[in-house]
């Protein structure tokens, strides 16, 4: 197992334990909502939910937020923008952006694990201009064109 040291700052309206992965082999870590209220959100609605952290981030790295298994399965709440990307360069609050896609509403209550967060290895292209590309098999198809099975 690779580590990465990451600092964290807890805002004034954090709630609760520090993230913590759930098991020795888990590649993500849960965050908890921070809410003053419950969020009830309609079929296709949408939220940002605060989770009171802020990063530091290695630069050559980001932090990924993607949806928790177990919700998007049963009720259908998944992060929108899957995977979010919290850049390294970024010192503001985490807000995951939630969608409920399931077909009755969803509570999200205060210290609900709203998401994983997975630290992931940064490559920044070099873009070089060129008229041609190497051929392939597949060529220009895309949308369907390696067939549908």
């Amino acid at each position: 197992m690779n580590n990465v040291n990451i600092k964290i700052k807890i805002l004034e309206h954090f709630k609760g334990d520090l993230p913590a992965y759930q098991s020795a082999g888990a590649s993500g870590f849960d965050v908890r909502a921070q809410l003053s209220e419950t969020v009830q959100l309609q079929p296709g609605q949408r939220a940002m939910i605060p989770t009171a952290l802020s990063f530091e981030i290695p630069v050559g790295f980001e932090i990924q937020a993607r949806p928790r298994s177990g919700w998007a399965a049963k009720e259908g709440l998944t992060v929108l923008n899957t995977p979010g990307t919290i850049d390294a360069d970024y010192r503001g609050e985490v807000k995951i952006i939630v969608i409920n896609l399931g077909d009755k509403p969803v509570m999200i209550h205060d210290q609900d694990r709203v998401a994983q967060l997975v630290v992931a290895p940064v490559y920044q292209a070099i873009f070089h201009r060129s008229e041609q590309l190497s051929e392939t098999e597949r060529g220009a198809g895309g949308f369907g064109s390696t067939g549908k099975k």
